[in-house]
C-alpha cells in the first residue's frame, strides 16, 4: 500500500486523473483504489437518469435538475459542468470530510473540472493526464470497444483531440504504453506527493520533540 507505513499525520490530497475516452484511465483508477485503502473515489452528483446496475451513492448521487441548481447556487459543489445536456458536480462536504481524515480523494474528471478544482483548492490538488500510445491506437480502442456508427466514432475522436490539447495544464503526464508500467508510475507520483513537507502536518511536532523543544 502506497504511503501505508508513513508515521507522520498528513493532510489528504485531491488526485485528479484525466484523459480522452479509451486511454486507460478508468482501469488505472480501479487499480489504485483496489490496492490503496488511503484513497477514496469522489462520487459526483448528476441529473442524468440512473442506468441499469448503477447505485445511488456508489456510482453517482442522482438528483433532480432543481436540486442540482440549488446545490450549485448555494456553493455546495467544488466543481460542476454540463456534459451532453446533463449536469455533473462534486459535492464539497464529502470531499472535505475525507481530506480531514488524512485520506486522499481520487477524481475521474475532465480538464474543465480539473481547472475548477485547481482554482478552489490549488495546494491540495495533484493533476495527472493519461495519454494513449498514439492517436491511431486510441481510435482502434474506441472502435473495438463499441460498435458505433462512423459519425459517432469521429465525434468521439474530435472530443479526444480537444481533451488532449489540455495536456500541458497538468502536473504530470503519463503515456499509457503499458498498464502495469503506468500503474507503477501513478503510484510513484502519489507516494512522492504524500511525502511533500506541506502535507505532513504532524512533522513540526515530531521535530520539536527530537530537538528538545517539545
Amino acid at each position: 500500500m502506497i504511503g501505508g507505513d508513513l508515521k507522520v499525520a498528513r493532510r489528504g490530497l485531491m488526485f485528479i486523473l484525466s484523459s480522452p475516452s479509451g486511454a486507460g484511465k478508468t482501469t488505472l483508477a480501479e487499480r489504485l483504489l483496489e490496492k490503496d485503502d488511503e484513497m477514496v473515489l469522489s462520487v459526483s452528483a448528476t441529473t442524468r437518469q440512473r442506468r441499469p446496475g448503477e447505485a445511488h451513492g456508489k456510482d453517482y448521487y442522482f438528483v433532480s435538475e432543481e436540486e442540482f441548481t440549488r446545490m450549485r447556487d448555494e456553493g455546495e459543489f467544488l466543481e460542476w459542468a454540463n456534459v451532453f445536456g446533463h449536469y455533473y458536480g462534486t459535492p464539497r462536504s464529502l470531499v472535505e470530510d475525507v481530506l480531514r481524515q488524512g485520506k486522499d480523494v481520487l477524481f475521474d474528471i475532465d480538464w474543465q473540472g480539473a481547472q475548477q478544482l485547481d482554482e478552489v483548492a490549488g495546494e491540495d490538488v495533484v493533476k495527472v493526464f493519461i495519454l494513449p500510445p498514439s492517436r491511431e491506437e486510441l481510435e482502434r480502442r474506441l472502435r473495438q470497444r463499441a460498435q458505433d456508427p462512423e459519425d459517432v466514432v469521429q465525434r468521439r475522436m474530435a472530443k479526444a483531440d480537444a481533451e488532449m490539447s489540455h495536456w500541458a495544464e497538468y502536473d504530470y503526464v503519463i503515456v499509457n504504453y503499458d498498464l502495469d508500467e503506468s500503474e507503477e508510475l501513478l503510484r510513484s507520483i502519489l507516494f512522492a506527493e504524500r511525502l511533500k513537507r506541506r502535507r505532513q502536518i504532524g512533522l513540526a511536532a515530531i521535530v520539536k520533540e527530537m530537538i528538545g523543544e517539545g
